[in-house]
């Protein structure tokens, strides 16, 4: 087999991370854009020694799965790469994949896992989207068939195009977040052209517009945006004027927020902020309770699954009233006072300070007075905690929800040195939780795994695991 060559496949299954598998007289061949059932004609695009990786030229038979995608951007975004997989398809995939994880690499092969508790919305679910300001815009198979035209590709404002770092297509519609942030994107992306100021290039390092993040309260309605740019104060100018062109354009924006960064790498997080419009936060109910979120806080991307997945964290901490509770990278308190009620007392712990204000102000608005936020290195916060120099103590329960990277191993060992009776862990990358898992599973057993799809047409899956520790 050799890179250039053409063959015949049948399609075998989706790997973790989302791509199809298919194999030529045992020999592995992974497939971008591939469903499981298909037999595809694929052209060798990269050639390894122990795998390959195809384009698809060509279905020959297509699978029982498949249905016609329904955003114009397929193909080009890598957001939504299983919306042409009908969503029960997508359900039962993801479910395989917890196991696959969980047997592989933390040699849990007999640990039950239950069925994925589906989205309930499995479209204009997600409440915050981030989209990057470039001078290197990737025109779309539309506009290159318009021969007739001369496109300018120096100015873009959407999502990056897979494998490219500094390659974004111009996005005209989504179906992840409501229409009226698109409505919102389309209008900032205009007036930022016509501003004459240059968007930021990853190439040089130059330019002053760098992204534009949009939040919405799926339940309360309201919609803050984040406008974020090179730290270039002599263009603080342009920024007002496009907030108050904004605010005239669109009245249900509820606040606007400016943040500056110097930082050469491609994150949407502001080292200094400053409020246009507006509070400059937003709220969102879930349950009974009320939660603020600020520009950079970290909430629950779909609310409308958070709350199930939050029913179950609950469950799995099995708390009797008694109990200290801890909540590691409890982002603005949103699972803290969740459980708050049926503990004695929480103590989260977060290393972005800007949450932890977030997280004072929430427990205050739900009349909640039994939790406790601590900002900083969780790693040393929580030693600082076991010795008593914070007024805590040992947890009898450990709740965990980690950025996708998985826990510290200094976290992880800061939890077994506390040895609490009960770890929950929340994940939303089954490799990073199943490798973290690896380290608890001498000391705790598993016993129970709950994934549920927060992410429809996405490879990404979230998973409650509620650990008890071995007597």
């Amino acid at each position: 087999m050799k890179k250039g060559e053409e063959l015949e496949l049948a399609v075998e299954k989706l790997a973790f991370g989302g791509k199809a598998l298919g194999r030529v007289e045992g020999f592995v061949v992974f497939l971008e854009h591939a469903l499981p059932g298909q037999v595809v004609r694929a052209r060798i695009t990269r050639r390894k020694r122990q795998f390959a990786e195809g384009k698809v030229l060509e279905v020959v038979r297509q699978s029982p799965h498949f249905v016609e995608p329904f955003c114009m951007h397929f193909g080009t975004c890598g957001g939504c790469k299983w919306q042409d997989m009908d969503y029960q398809g997508q359900v039962q995939w993801k479910e395989k994949q917890v196991r696959e994880c969980l047997a592989h690499l933390a040699g849990a092969d007999q640990v039950p896992v239950d069925p994925v508790v589906p989205s309930g919305h499995e479209t204009y679910y997600r409440n915050k989207m981030e989209y990057t300001f470039s001078d290197r815009r990737w025109l779309l198979p539309s506009e290159i068939a318009r021969e007739d035209v001369t496109h300018d590709r120096s100015f873009a404002l959407g999502l990056h195009v897979p494998g490219f770092f500094d390659r974004v297509f111009n996005v005209e519609e989504c179906h992840l977040q409501s229409p009226r942030s698109v409505e919102i994107l389309r209008e900032t992306r205009e007036w930022c052209h016509r501003s004459g100021l240059a968007p930021y290039s990853v190439k040089t390092h130059h330019g002053f517009w760098r992204f534009l993040v949009i939040r919405e309260g799926k339940r309360t309605d309201q919609t803050l945006l984040n406008i974020i740019t090179a730290p270039h104060r002599e263009n603080n100018e342009a920024v007002e004027l496009l907030a108050h062109h904004l605010s005239a354009s669109f009245p249900w924006i509820s606040t606007i927020v400016h943040s500056m960064t110097g930082k050469k790498a491609q994150v949407a997080f502001g080292e200094t902020s400053r409020i246009l419009r507006g509070p400059g936060f937003i709220e969102e109910q879930l349950g009974d309770l009320r939660f603020r979120i600020s520009a950079h806080s970290f909430f629950q991307t779909n609310p409308y699954a958070a709350e199930k997945l939050y029913d179950t964290v609950l469950e799995m901490a099995e708390l009797s009233g008694g109990e200290c509770v801890w909540d590691l990278y409890c982002g603005t308190g949103s699972i803290a006072l969740y459980v708050a009620r049926q503990a004695k007392e929480v103590l989260g712990f977060e290393v972005v300070e800007e949450a932890v204000q977030d997280a004072f102000v929430n427990a205050e608005i739900n009349g909640i007075h039994n939790c406790r936020f601590f900002s900083g290195d969780l790693k040393d916060v929580m030693r600082a905690t076991m010795s008593g120099l914070e007024g805590g103590g040992l947890p009898q329960v450990i709740i965990t929800d980690p950025p996708r990277a998985g826990m510290h191993p200094t976290v992880l060992k800061a939890i077994l040195e506390a040895a609490p009776q009960k770890v929950v862990t929340v994940s939303c990358n089954p490799s990073t939780l199943a490798r973290d898992l690896s380290v608890l599973v001498d000391s705790y057993h598993i016993k129970r795994v709950q994934p549920f799809d927060l992410f429809p047409h996405t490879p990404h899956i979230e998973c409650a695991v509620q650990l008890v520790r071995k007597e």
